[in-house]
Protein backbone atom coordinates (compact mmCIF):
# COMPACT_ATOMS: atom_id res chain seq x y z
CA UNK A 1 0.00 0.00 0.00
CA UNK A 2 0.95 3.29 -1.01
CA UNK A 3 0.66 6.20 1.62
CA UNK A 4 1.29 9.72 0.17
CA UNK A 5 0.76 13.05 1.37
CA UNK A 6 0.27 16.08 -0.19
CA UNK A 7 1.43 18.60 2.53
CA UNK A 8 4.75 19.30 3.71
CA UNK A 9 3.08 19.98 7.44
CA UNK A 10 2.71 16.21 7.48
CA UNK A 11 6.58 16.40 7.25
CA UNK A 12 6.97 19.09 9.62
CA UNK A 13 4.69 17.15 12.39
CA UNK A 14 7.10 13.85 11.50
CA UNK A 15 10.11 16.05 12.54
CA UNK A 16 8.46 17.09 15.46
CA UNK A 17 7.93 14.00 16.30
CA UNK A 18 11.55 12.64 15.62
CA UNK A 19 12.85 15.33 17.95
CA UNK A 20 10.69 14.79 20.72
CA UNK A 21 10.95 10.73 20.95
CA UNK A 22 13.83 10.25 19.56
CA UNK A 23 15.72 8.61 16.47
CA UNK A 24 15.64 4.93 18.47
CA UNK A 25 11.83 5.29 19.04
CA UNK A 26 11.40 6.06 15.00
CA UNK A 27 13.66 3.76 14.24
CA UNK A 28 11.95 0.58 16.41
CA UNK A 29 8.73 1.80 15.00
CA UNK A 30 9.62 1.70 11.48
CA UNK A 31 11.22 -1.98 12.33
CA UNK A 32 7.95 -3.10 13.21
CA UNK A 33 5.65 -0.82 10.84
CA UNK A 34 7.94 -2.37 7.90
CA UNK A 35 7.40 1.00 5.88
CA UNK A 36 10.31 2.99 3.78
CA UNK A 37 10.06 7.10 3.47
CA UNK A 38 10.89 8.60 -0.30
CA UNK A 39 11.39 12.17 -1.25
CA UNK A 40 11.25 12.08 -4.65
CA UNK A 41 11.55 14.19 -7.27
CA UNK A 42 9.84 12.12 -10.25
CA UNK A 43 6.61 12.77 -10.81
CA UNK A 44 3.95 10.66 -8.99
CA UNK A 45 2.06 8.33 -11.53
CA UNK A 46 5.69 7.64 -12.72
CA UNK A 47 7.43 6.42 -9.33
CA UNK A 48 3.49 4.84 -7.50
CA UNK A 49 3.53 1.21 -10.46
CA UNK A 50 7.33 0.78 -9.01
CA UNK A 51 6.10 1.34 -5.61
CA UNK A 52 3.21 -1.12 -5.31
CA UNK A 53 5.15 -3.67 -6.85
CA UNK A 54 8.02 -3.71 -3.95
CA UNK A 55 5.30 -3.06 -1.79
CA UNK A 56 3.51 -6.70 -3.37
CA UNK A 57 6.89 -8.25 -3.75
CA UNK A 58 8.32 -7.61 0.15
CA UNK A 59 5.15 -6.18 2.10
CA UNK A 60 7.02 -3.00 3.13
CA UNK A 61 4.63 0.09 2.85
CA UNK A 62 6.34 3.12 0.95
CA UNK A 63 5.62 6.23 1.95
CA UNK A 64 6.28 9.45 -0.21
CA UNK A 65 6.72 12.92 -0.95
CA UNK A 66 7.18 14.58 -4.15
CA UNK A 67 8.60 17.95 -4.54
CA UNK A 68 11.56 19.78 -7.20
CA UNK A 69 14.98 18.59 -6.45
CA UNK A 70 15.95 21.62 -5.34
CA UNK A 71 13.31 22.32 -2.48
CA UNK A 72 13.88 18.14 -1.66
CA UNK A 73 17.45 19.02 -1.36
CA UNK A 74 17.46 22.14 0.82
CA UNK A 75 14.83 20.42 3.11
CA UNK A 76 17.10 17.14 3.47
CA UNK A 77 19.92 19.72 4.82
CA UNK A 78 17.60 21.56 7.05
CA UNK A 79 16.09 18.63 8.56
CA UNK A 80 19.72 17.03 8.93
CA UNK A 81 19.86 13.96 11.50
CA UNK A 82 16.04 14.36 12.08
CA UNK A 83 15.01 13.70 8.91
CA UNK A 84 12.41 11.08 7.85
CA UNK A 85 13.60 10.09 4.20
CA UNK A 86 15.00 7.32 3.87
CA UNK A 87 15.69 7.79 0.19
CA UNK A 88 16.08 10.40 -2.04
CA UNK A 89 14.98 10.00 -5.75
CA UNK A 90 15.77 12.34 -8.96
CA UNK A 91 16.85 12.92 -12.15
CA UNK A 92 20.20 13.75 -13.40
CA UNK A 93 23.42 13.00 -12.26
CA UNK A 94 24.42 16.66 -11.47
CA UNK A 95 21.97 16.85 -9.06
CA UNK A 96 22.59 12.96 -7.39
CA UNK A 97 26.57 14.06 -7.49
CA UNK A 98 25.61 17.29 -5.91
CA UNK A 99 23.38 15.62 -3.08
CA UNK A 100 26.31 13.38 -2.62
CA UNK A 101 28.96 15.97 -2.44
CA UNK A 102 26.68 17.62 0.44
CA UNK A 103 27.06 14.97 2.58
CA UNK A 104 23.29 14.30 1.89
CA UNK A 105 23.70 10.49 1.15
CA UNK A 106 25.61 7.20 2.49
CA UNK A 107 26.91 4.53 0.62
CA UNK A 108 26.28 0.56 1.00
CA UNK A 109 27.62 -2.77 -0.22
CA UNK A 110 25.41 -4.71 -2.71
CA UNK A 111 25.89 -7.34 -5.16
CA UNK A 112 22.49 -7.25 -6.15
CA UNK A 113 23.01 -3.03 -7.57
CA UNK A 114 26.42 -4.57 -8.08
CA UNK A 115 24.87 -7.14 -10.68
CA UNK A 116 22.24 -4.88 -11.70
CA UNK A 117 24.10 -1.80 -12.98
CA UNK A 118 27.11 -1.07 -14.76
CA UNK A 119 29.42 0.67 -12.62
CA UNK A 120 29.84 4.14 -15.26
CA UNK A 121 26.19 4.30 -13.78
CA UNK A 122 26.57 4.63 -10.08
CA UNK A 123 29.02 5.93 -8.23
CA UNK A 124 31.78 4.05 -6.59
CA UNK A 125 30.16 3.50 -3.13
CA UNK A 126 26.50 2.98 -4.35
CA UNK A 127 25.85 6.45 -2.35
CA UNK A 128 23.48 6.95 -5.52
CA UNK A 129 22.54 4.54 -8.29
CA UNK A 130 21.23 4.52 -11.60
CA UNK A 131 17.86 3.70 -12.31
CA UNK A 132 17.17 4.40 -15.94
CA UNK A 133 19.07 6.13 -18.74
CA UNK A 134 18.05 8.84 -20.84
CA UNK A 135 19.38 9.18 -23.95
CA UNK A 136 19.88 12.97 -25.44
CA UNK A 137 21.04 13.20 -29.23
CA UNK A 138 20.36 15.00 -31.80
CA UNK A 139 16.94 15.90 -33.35
CA UNK A 140 15.98 16.47 -36.86
CA UNK A 141 13.31 17.91 -39.37
CA UNK A 142 12.37 15.24 -41.43
CA UNK A 143 10.95 17.98 -43.98
CA UNK A 144 14.43 19.98 -44.14
CA UNK A 145 17.79 17.39 -43.35
CA UNK A 146 19.02 14.36 -44.40
CA UNK A 147 20.29 11.67 -41.67
CA UNK A 148 23.34 12.05 -44.13
CA UNK A 149 24.17 15.80 -43.12
CA UNK A 150 24.64 14.72 -39.88
CA UNK A 151 27.41 13.19 -37.82
CA UNK A 152 28.58 14.60 -34.47
CA UNK A 153 27.98 17.23 -32.00
CA UNK A 154 30.53 18.89 -32.25
CA UNK A 155 29.51 19.23 -36.38
CA UNK A 156 27.06 21.24 -35.31
CA UNK A 157 29.23 24.08 -34.65
CA UNK A 158 29.92 24.52 -38.56
CA UNK A 159 28.60 27.18 -40.41
CA UNK A 160 25.98 24.96 -42.34
CA UNK A 161 23.85 24.99 -38.95
CA UNK A 162 23.68 28.94 -38.57
CA UNK A 163 19.90 29.98 -38.34
CA UNK A 164 19.09 26.41 -37.95
CA UNK A 165 20.09 25.51 -34.15
CA UNK A 166 17.36 24.70 -31.74
CA UNK A 167 19.29 24.43 -27.93
CA UNK A 168 18.20 24.02 -23.89
CA UNK A 169 18.95 27.15 -22.04
CA UNK A 170 22.23 26.35 -20.20
CA UNK A 171 20.60 26.94 -16.82
CA UNK A 172 19.10 23.56 -17.40
CA UNK A 173 21.01 20.74 -15.44
CA UNK A 174 20.71 18.37 -19.05
CA UNK A 175 22.94 20.96 -20.46
CA UNK A 176 25.26 21.56 -18.20
CA UNK A 177 25.48 17.58 -17.96
CA UNK A 178 26.13 17.35 -21.27
CA UNK A 179 28.74 20.34 -21.33
CA UNK A 180 30.61 18.55 -18.32
CA UNK A 181 30.92 14.99 -19.86
CA UNK A 182 32.42 16.80 -23.30
CA UNK A 183 34.61 18.69 -20.73
CA UNK A 184 35.94 15.72 -19.45
CA UNK A 185 35.90 13.37 -23.12
CA UNK A 186 37.47 16.34 -25.27
CA UNK A 187 38.94 18.71 -22.89
CA UNK A 188 37.88 22.41 -22.05
CA UNK A 189 39.53 23.96 -24.89
CA UNK A 190 38.23 21.68 -27.73
CA UNK A 191 34.78 22.33 -26.09
CA UNK A 192 34.65 25.74 -25.65
CA UNK A 193 35.53 25.98 -29.29
CA UNK A 194 32.51 23.27 -30.01
CA UNK A 195 30.11 25.66 -27.96
CA UNK A 196 31.29 28.90 -29.06
CA UNK A 197 30.74 27.61 -32.21
CA UNK A 198 26.78 26.87 -31.80
CA UNK A 199 26.71 30.11 -30.09
CA UNK A 200 28.20 31.44 -33.53
CA UNK A 201 25.37 29.65 -35.66
CA UNK A 202 22.93 32.21 -33.92
CA UNK A 203 21.40 29.37 -31.74
CA UNK A 204 17.80 29.67 -30.52
CA UNK A 205 17.72 29.05 -26.89
CA UNK A 206 14.38 27.37 -25.20
CA UNK A 207 13.85 26.38 -21.85
CA UNK A 208 11.69 22.85 -22.49
CA UNK A 209 12.61 20.36 -24.80
CA UNK A 210 9.00 19.91 -25.88
CA UNK A 211 9.70 23.68 -27.03
CA UNK A 212 12.74 22.41 -29.30
CA UNK A 213 11.03 19.88 -30.80
CA UNK A 214 8.02 21.86 -31.64
CA UNK A 215 10.37 24.43 -32.93
CA UNK A 216 11.55 22.10 -35.18
CA UNK A 217 8.65 20.83 -36.53
CA UNK A 218 6.98 24.48 -36.83
CA UNK A 219 10.58 25.23 -39.31
CA UNK A 220 11.66 27.93 -36.57
CA UNK A 221 15.39 25.59 -36.50
CA UNK A 222 15.75 22.16 -38.41
CA UNK A 223 18.03 20.87 -35.50
CA UNK A 224 18.33 20.23 -31.96
CA UNK A 225 19.63 18.45 -28.57
CA UNK A 226 16.74 16.23 -26.64
CA UNK A 227 16.23 13.58 -24.88
CA UNK A 228 14.40 10.96 -26.53
CA UNK A 229 10.88 10.42 -23.87
CA UNK A 230 10.38 13.79 -25.21
CA UNK A 231 9.85 13.01 -28.90
CA UNK A 232 8.37 9.77 -28.06
CA UNK A 233 5.16 11.51 -26.15
CA UNK A 234 5.10 13.53 -28.86
CA UNK A 235 4.93 11.00 -31.42
CA UNK A 236 2.57 9.05 -29.28
CA UNK A 237 0.37 11.60 -29.93
CA UNK A 238 0.65 12.36 -33.33
CA UNK A 239 2.91 9.78 -35.28
CA UNK A 240 3.13 11.92 -37.97
CA UNK A 241 4.99 14.50 -35.89
CA UNK A 242 8.05 15.40 -38.56
CA UNK A 243 11.15 15.00 -36.42
CA UNK A 244 13.18 12.49 -35.73
CA UNK A 245 16.61 10.74 -34.15
CA UNK A 246 19.96 10.72 -34.95
CA UNK A 247 22.24 9.01 -32.97
CA UNK A 248 25.53 11.04 -33.39
CA UNK A 249 29.22 10.12 -32.68
CA UNK A 250 28.73 6.85 -33.28
CA UNK A 251 32.15 6.49 -34.53
CA UNK A 252 33.84 7.83 -31.32
CA UNK A 253 32.27 8.40 -28.04
CA UNK A 254 28.82 7.49 -28.01
CA UNK A 255 25.47 9.16 -27.58
CA UNK A 256 25.20 11.20 -24.69
CA UNK A 257 23.63 9.85 -21.71
CA UNK A 258 22.32 10.48 -18.45
CA UNK A 259 20.33 9.14 -15.29
CA UNK A 260 17.57 9.53 -13.40
CA UNK A 261 18.60 8.01 -9.80
CA UNK A 262 18.20 7.04 -6.10
CA UNK A 263 20.49 6.86 -3.00
CA UNK A 264 20.17 5.81 0.91
CA UNK A 265 19.99 9.37 2.75
CA UNK A 266 22.65 9.94 5.09
CA UNK A 267 20.64 10.09 8.05
CA UNK A 268 17.80 7.26 7.05
CA UNK A 269 16.43 5.38 10.06
CA UNK A 270 15.28 2.64 7.82
CA UNK A 271 18.24 2.12 6.10
CA UNK A 272 17.82 -1.68 5.18
CA UNK A 273 14.48 -1.23 4.03
CA UNK A 274 16.00 1.68 2.00
CA UNK A 275 18.83 -0.34 0.30
CA UNK A 276 15.92 -2.84 -0.55
CA UNK A 277 13.88 -0.62 -2.30
CA UNK A 278 16.75 0.67 -4.56
CA UNK A 279 18.07 -3.34 -5.31
CA UNK A 280 14.43 -3.81 -6.25
CA UNK A 281 14.06 -0.59 -8.29
CA UNK A 282 17.05 -1.76 -10.24
CA UNK A 283 15.80 -4.98 -11.03
CA UNK A 284 14.19 -6.06 -14.37
CA UNK A 285 10.94 -5.98 -13.30
CA UNK A 286 10.91 -2.25 -12.02
CA UNK A 287 12.94 -1.64 -15.10
CA UNK A 288 10.30 -2.29 -17.44
CA UNK A 289 7.98 -0.13 -15.23
CA UNK A 290 10.50 2.61 -15.66
CA UNK A 291 11.06 1.99 -19.58
CA UNK A 292 6.97 1.54 -20.12
CA UNK A 293 6.23 4.57 -17.85
CA UNK A 294 8.12 7.13 -19.19
CA UNK A 295 9.94 5.92 -22.52
CA UNK A 296 13.09 5.90 -20.74
CA UNK A 297 16.20 3.48 -21.23
CA UNK A 298 16.75 0.67 -18.83
CA UNK A 299 19.72 0.73 -16.70
CA UNK A 300 19.63 -2.71 -16.28
CA UNK A 301 20.77 -4.60 -19.17
CA UNK A 302 18.50 -7.00 -18.49
CA UNK A 303 15.64 -5.48 -19.21
CA UNK A 304 14.25 -4.62 -22.94
CA UNK A 305 13.24 -0.49 -23.34
CA UNK A 306 9.64 0.16 -24.43
CA UNK A 307 9.45 -1.12 -28.14
CA UNK A 308 8.27 2.15 -29.01
CA UNK A 309 11.78 3.66 -29.03
CA UNK A 310 13.09 0.36 -29.35
CA UNK A 311 11.77 0.77 -32.98
CA UNK A 312 14.31 3.68 -33.16
CA UNK A 313 17.22 1.30 -33.28
CA UNK A 314 19.83 0.58 -31.00
CA UNK A 315 23.00 3.08 -30.77
CA UNK A 316 26.58 3.33 -29.20
CA UNK A 317 26.43 5.39 -25.41
CA UNK A 318 28.98 6.99 -24.38
CA UNK A 319 30.48 5.10 -21.70
CA UNK A 320 32.01 7.86 -19.60
CA UNK A 321 31.48 7.60 -16.34
CA UNK A 322 28.39 9.76 -15.54
CA UNK A 323 29.44 11.03 -12.48
CA UNK A 324 31.87 13.93 -14.34
CA UNK A 325 28.69 15.30 -15.13
CA UNK A 326 28.18 16.60 -11.56
CA UNK A 327 32.30 16.60 -10.84
CA UNK A 328 32.31 19.31 -14.06
CA UNK A 329 29.57 20.50 -13.64
CA UNK A 330 30.69 24.07 -11.87
CA UNK A 331 33.54 23.97 -15.07
CA UNK A 332 30.99 23.56 -17.66
CA UNK A 333 28.71 26.83 -16.33
CA UNK A 334 31.88 28.85 -16.45
CA UNK A 335 32.61 27.68 -20.17
CA UNK A 336 29.01 28.70 -21.01
CA UNK A 337 29.16 32.01 -19.36
CA UNK A 338 32.47 32.72 -21.64
CA UNK A 339 30.71 32.50 -24.55
CA UNK A 340 26.82 33.76 -24.16
CA UNK A 341 25.09 30.33 -24.15
CA UNK A 342 22.13 31.84 -22.17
Amino acid sequence: MIQRRSSWNVLRVLSTVIILWGPAVLVAEAREQGEVVVYSARIEKLITPMFEAFTHTTGIKVKYFTASEAELFERLKAEGIHTVADVFMTVDVGNLWIAEHAGLLQGFDSPVIARNIPPHLRAKDNAWVGLSVRARPIMYSTERVKPSELSTYEALADPRWRGRLCLRTSRKVYTQSLVATMIKTLGEPRTEEVIRGWMKNEARILDSDTKQLEAVAAGQCDVTIANTYYLARLKATDPAFPVAVFWPNQQDRGVHINISGAGVTRYAKRRQNAIRLIEFLSSSEAQNLYADGNYEYPANGAAKPHGFIAAWGSFKADSVDVAAAGALQAEAVKLMDRVGYK
